[in-house]
This record gives structure tokens, C-alpha cells and sequence, in this order.
């Protein structure tokens, strides 16, 4: 195979790994705080999923020591009333644990070790598929007087490092190896 053709197939390659890349988010759950017990309850872990957006292929990274902590997804009732019945699949026991986010709605996760879900080790997510119309804050209301101009929405700020280290380390690696194989 001549370079030319190489050259062409490995950007082909390369814009599929973007676009893949660029269609998800990993989301490490409660950041540098992991998955444990929080200082101040279910508040630490509430703050945090409300500040994200949550969309289909996202990862959830439960990050957390095997044995000390685990992680299961319920429904919402066993989600308030800090229960596994129900268990949507099995308990995740060994951490980290990658959990991705395969279809649109409402998501239920809790530690079922001890009084750990007690003390606030759950989380409750939303899952949007990105077809679904996020609703416009900004737009007029029926009874406003002058038509409002168009909001100019702005991109949100970067995600943490964990978002975009994983997506750009592998864009890197494919990058060098399909250089090395160039040259």
C-alpha cells in the first residue's frame, strides 16, 4: 500500500475516533471526592449531578476502594427508601466501576454497603438522548409584549480533566501510531 492511500485511510479512521470521541462525556462522580460517603450528605452528590448534563454514551466512573464500597442501580423507590430490591443488574463490587449510560431517563445508584446509602452514598441522574429538545429558558413568554431577539447561547465551560484526559490520550496515541507507521 502506498503512503497516499495509508495517509488516506488513517484520516478516515481518525474522524470516525472524533467523532466517537467528541459524542461522549466521562463523568467521574463526585470528582476529586470519588464514590464514599459524603461530609454533608446526599447534598454532595445532588450538587454535583446537578451542575452536568448527563447524555446518551456518557460513562459514569464510580470511583471507589473494592470492599469498602459498591455500586447498584435501582428504582426510585429503593433509591428513597435506601433498598437494593429491585436491583436494576448486579452489584458492582470491584472499583473503579465504568457504568455507561445506554438509554434516556431517569438513573437510581446506591452503595448497599452498611448505612453507607443512609449517610448519602446515592446518586439520582437524568438521561437525555441528544435528540431530545432541551427546553429554552430564554425564550419569550406568550404574554411578553415585544418579541425577544434570539438568545446567543454560549458553550459551556470545559469539563473537568477526567472528561476530556481519556478521549485526548487515545486521540494522542492514535495520532502517534499512525505517524510512526508514516514516517
Amino acid at each position: 500500500m502506498d503512503r497516499v492511500s495509508f495517509f488516506m485511510i488513517y484520516c478516515a479512521i481518525f474522524g470516525l475516533v472524533v467523532n466517537f470521541a467528541a459524542a461522549q462525556t466521562v463523568h467521574v462522580v463526585g470528582d476529586s471526592m470519588g464514590w464514599d460517603i459524603p461530609p454533608n450528605t446526599s447534598a454532595s452528590y445532588s450538587n454535583w449531578a446537578s451542575a452536568k448534563t448527563f447524555m446518551l454514551g456518557d460513562i459514569l466512573v464510580f470511583n471507589f476502594m473494592t470492599n469498602q464500597h459498591d455500586v447498584v442501580q435501582v428504582p426510585k423507590a429503593s433509591y428513597d427508601d435506601c433498598s437494593d430490591d429491585g436491583a436494576i443488574g448486579s452489584v458492582i463490587t470491584a472499583g473503579p466501576a465504568n457504568i455507561t449510560l445506554n438509554s434516556a431517563g431517569d438513573r437510581y445508584y446506591i452503595c448497599t454497603i452498611g448505612r453507607h446509602c443512609e449517610a448519602g452514598q446515592k446518586l439520582s441522574i437524568t438521561v437525555v438522548s441528544s435528540s431530545t429538545p432541551q427546553p429554552n429558558a430564554c425564550a419569550p413568554s406568550p404574554n411578553a409584549v415585544a418579541p425577544m431577539p434570539p438568545a446567543r447561547l454560549t458553550p459551556p465551560p470545559p469539563p473537568p480533566s477526567a472528561s476530556v484526559a481519556l478521549p485526548t490520550s487515545f486521540l494522542l496515541l492514535i495520532i502517534s501510531v499512525g505517524l510512526a507507521l508514516i514516517f
